[in-house]
């Protein structure tokens, strides 16, 4: 191993403002991957996560539930590090955003900044969301609300947050000095953001229309480092969280080593992220001086069931339930080969036990088992080179050779699932050289058995080389091959990883099956009906609530009313909603505003309809001009929506319940 032989890899650190879905541990198991997979090339590796700690939506967290931040955060924590132990995640440092270290290195890292006069102090005015901790220009916002005049009054963010309008003294970052030093940075490297559609998207949507200045402090709150020469700042979270990278390397502290020895390093970060990585991020060390990360990696989203996870649709699904039931190895593998890299994956509990029965248990546990069964009823257990060949032994090395290639270059370019698809070609391959060589109907003649002992050959270091490749991915699993293979306690470098091994020691005797068959029909259900949601219910199987479970009492302060639609009109500045005036059986006709305009293309279809309408709801002021008295109940499916209706027999103001 070289001197200079180094790979660091990082995912993004992750905000603790709830559970960790499989969404959010896919990046993580991704970058184990490559940690591991680059370690077993001979590099120096480091691999980075961690945790975001400082913003207003952990003060406001930490507040609603009596709490100071660090009592918050420090369980969340534990939680986190809990899970990556689950899931077997080799990571050599966690780092909290709360530590001394980093808060230090921020803070002075700040000052360095504003002395040289990249930072300098405004008043900022513009929208703002709390949920997404992120500012928007009007332009990047999913909609917008106006008022008679046409001016802006409101929005939603990308995020479906909706934002606010702020105005406070901020220091801002002069981002748009830099915009014409990162258009040819991206032309020099042309690797910076993968995949290569994202960099167009960043280019055509957030630099071309003009880079502005970015406001880097907030006052409205406390939690997060505050600027030594103004303390009444907090640092903006994403200059704080953006910096973790390097501070945890070293970089502003006495002891910088690391820092020297693996930056700059691959920065894999969701799609949703990757604005602040690949335009602010490159942008910050290029001030200070600093190299820029090799590469950006934004990977897609994992859907489930064909649409985003969200613990109203009911499809929120847990790491943790799928390996105590199915195990960890099957979930590696599953993640990472169910979603091509880079596009978003879709989970689905048919795939995910097909995944378990097809590819494990009948390709690779068959191989495996009908493998170590033949070398010991044929041969004693033993493994034996010779110089015969068969017919067929050409076109398998000739497989065996490709597939190995395409692998690495597939694991060069963070393909995961081509790399799996490969090992899985070979598994393929391997399983049809048995028919193809018939080795029961070799053993039958004596003359046959040096053939024998090449074709059992071939079957086993056909395996040795497929459970090396798997090591990144599925580390328990190439263990329990290795030692079927007599190879116990044994790892094996893929730097050099060839055909041609000499084994010394037996097979073992029987066996076990390292992926038991799984009943599909049962094991479908026990995912959807236990799992799907937001975690295991019960062995009883209770029923699966989309939201919490409440008392007949609570229940019974909802009063749900029958309303006619009297007129429906769509609302001036707005894409989604629409104005309804009903006639719910009150003095006065009520209005209610729903953002259902993009389901009813023709909202005149509805007057006259009687809808389902949550009567005691408490009025909420929308777009400074309305209130809307109430909610019309809908129902979702498939992607689409449908308001509730009643027979028109019913009369106004009818109670349902």
């Amino acid at each position: 191993m070289t001197e200079n032989k180094t790979f660091y890899i990082t995912t993004p650190i992750y905000y603790p403002s709830g559970k960790l879905h499989i969404g959010n541990t896919y990046t993580t198991v991704a970058c184990d991957v490559l940690a591991r997979y680059k370690r077993l090339m001979g590099f120096d590796t480091f691999y980075l996560t961690g945790l975001d700690e400082h913003g207003m939506k952990i003060q406001k967290k930490a507040e609603e539930l009596g709490l100071t931040p660090k009592e918050y955060l420090d369980p969340m924590a534990k939680e986190v590090k809990k899970l990556w132990e689950t899931l077997d995640i080799s990571y050599d440092q966690f780092i909290r955003t709360t530590d001394t270290y980093h808060e230090q290195a921020i803070a002075k890292t700040f000052e360095q900044l504003l002395a040289q006069d990249d930072i300098y102090l405004g008043t900022y005015e513009g929208w703002y969301s709390v949920s997404d901790e992120e500012f928007f220009t009007e332009s990047q916002l999913a909609e917008v609300y106006r008022d008679e005049n046409g001016t802006m009054i409101g929005g939603m963010a990308p995020s479906g947050h909706e934002v606010e309008r702020v105005q406070e003294e901020t220091y801002f970052f002069r981002m748009g000095k830099y915009a014409d030093w990162l258009l040819k940075y991206y032309e020099k490297h042309p690797n910076f953001i993968q995949p290569e559609i994202r960099k167009n998207e960043m280019i055509n949507t957030f630099i071309k229309p003009g880079l502005e200045d970015l406001a880097l402090t907030r006052t409205s709150f406390t939690w997060g480092v505050k600027v030594p020469s103004n303390p009444k700042h907090i640092v903006y979270v994403w200059f704080d969280a953006l910096f973790n990278y390097v501070t945890a390397l070293g970089f502003g502290s006495s002891d910088d080593s690391n820092y020297q020895k693996y930056w700059p390093g691959i920065n894999m970060v969701g799609k949703d992220i990757l604005r602040f990585h690949t335009i602010y991020w490159p942008i910050f060390l290029h001030a200070l001086g600093m190299e820029p990360p090799k590469q950006v990696f934004g990977h897609g989203w994992y859907q489930v069931n064909g649409r985003k996870m969200s613990k109203s649709f009911g499809n929120v699904i847990y790491a943790e339930d799928l390996v105590g039931r199915y195990g960890l190895d099957p979930y590696r593998y599953y993640i990472l080969r169910a979603m091509p890299f880079g596009n978003d994956g879709n989970f689905t509990s048919e795939s995910y036990i097909d995944r378990i029965n097809f590819d494990l248990a009948n390709d690779l546990g068959n191989l495996l088992n009908r493998t170590v069964a033949m070398v010991n009823k044929y041969n004693d257990g033993r493994i034996e080179k010779t110089n015969e060949t068969t017919a067929f032994d050409a076109s398998l090395s000739e497989v065996l050779t490709t597939s190995i290639k395409n692998y690495h270059a597939a694991m060069d370019r963070f393909e995961f699932s081509v790399a799996l698809s490969e090992v899985w070609t070979i598994i393929s391959r391997t399983n049809k050289y048995i028919d193809e060589t018939a080795p029961w109907i070799l053993a039958k003649e004596v003359a046959d058995h040096a053939q024998l002992n090449n074709v059992l050959y071939h079957l086993a270091e056909n395996l040795r080389i497929v459970a090396s490749l798997l090591q990144p991915f599925m580390h328990a699993t190439s263990e329990k091959i290795f030692a079927q293979l007599g190879l116990k306690e044994q790892h094996f470098s893929l730097e050099e990883l060839k055909f041609g091994y000499e084994f010394s020691h037996p097979v073992t005797k029987k066996g076990e099956p390292i992926f038991p068959r799984l009943d599909r029909e049962l094991e479908i259900s026990v995912i959807n009906d236990e799992m799907l949601g937001g975690g295991k219910k019960s062995e009883e199987k209770e029923p699966v609530f989309h939201k919490e479970e409440i008392t007949f009492d609570t229940f019974d302060h909802v009063e749900i009313r029958v309303a006619q639609v009297v007129s429906v009109s769509r609302v001036e500045g707005s894409d989604k909603l629409l104005k309804f005036e009903l006639d719910a059986g009150d003095k006065n006709l009520r209005t209610i505003l729903s953002g259902i305009a993009a389901f009813y293309p023709d909202e005149q279809a509805l007057v006259g309809v009687k809808l389902q309408i949550v009567a005691n709801l408490k009025p909420r002021k929308m777009m400074k001009k309305y209130v809307s008295e109430g909610m019309i109940l809908s129902a979702e499916f498939d992607g689409k929506l449908a308001v509730l209706t009643v027979s028109k027999e019913v009369p106004n103001g009818a109670i349902i319940g």
